[in-house]
């Protein structure tokens, strides 16, 4: 069953609403509208970020295209074997994701990337119905703190039992594995808080631990 997502005008936070008519006023062209999850719901792997961002997945209307953290996301799934084709950072770049899905905790993008707890609140019954329609599904990347404890909400787990840690799994009940990576945005590979070899250390951990088949990509 295809889970319910948010209409394109979804007044459920207003804050995020009164942000995308600005955004649908001075960019008119933008996709301006809660952004879909990419990726099959047949997938075995889950990626979860915070938010969309103004100029990457508020603009293509895809998650994580269009910006930095896009860049090193879909370079990462591509060099494990979990993308096909040529990423464009465009949603009509016919870039295509193989058993993993990518969605995001608010569906929305927030004024400086930082949705209120009551926006996370409120978008929580998409993520949840979408982990619920993921029959296949048996790991989750969580893509940054906020992420891995939306996703702990999600599910109804205490935070303080699954603390987040770069390159941690956690092994959930139910069977599902939570990996957790530092975000990948500019700002934290600059600073070199997350290298692209840690990002790909966290990926492929959370492979090893389901069991996948995939390619390692050294």
């Amino acid at each position: 069953m295809t889970p319910p997502v948010p209409d394109r005008d979804c007044p459920l936070c207003p804050r995020l609403a009164d942000m995308r008519r600005a955004s649908r006023a001075d960019h008119p062209d933008w996709f301006n509208a809660p952004v879909p999850s990419f990726g099959s719901l047949e997938a075995r792997l889950l990626c979860v970020g915070l938010a969309p961002g103004l100029r990457g997945a508020n603009r293509t209307g895809r998650p994580f295209t269009g910006d930095f953290a896009g860049d090193l996301l879909y370079s990462t799934l591509a060099a494990f074997g979990l993308a096909e084709g040529r990423y464009g950072a465009s949603a009509e770049d016919g870039f295509r994701l193989v058993d993993v899905r990518i969605s995001n905790a608010v569906r929305c993008v927030p004024p400086g990337n930082k949705p209120l707890p009551a926006e996370f609140t409120a978008c929580r019954p998409f993520l949840a119905a979408e982990i619920a329609a993921m029959a296949k599904l048996r790991g989750v990347l969580a893509i940054g703190r906020d992420a891995h404890q939306a996703v702990l909400s999600t599910l109804g787990l205490r935070k303080s039992a699954y603390p987040f840690g770069h390159g941690l799994l956690h092994h959930l009940p139910g069977g599902l594995v939570l990996a957790d990576s530092y975000h990948c945005s500019r700002y934290n590979t600059n600073t070199g808080r997350l290298t692209e070899a840690m990002f790909h250390a966290a990926v492929g951990g959370l492979l090893g631990a389901v069991g996948t088949p995939h390619p390692q990509p050294w």
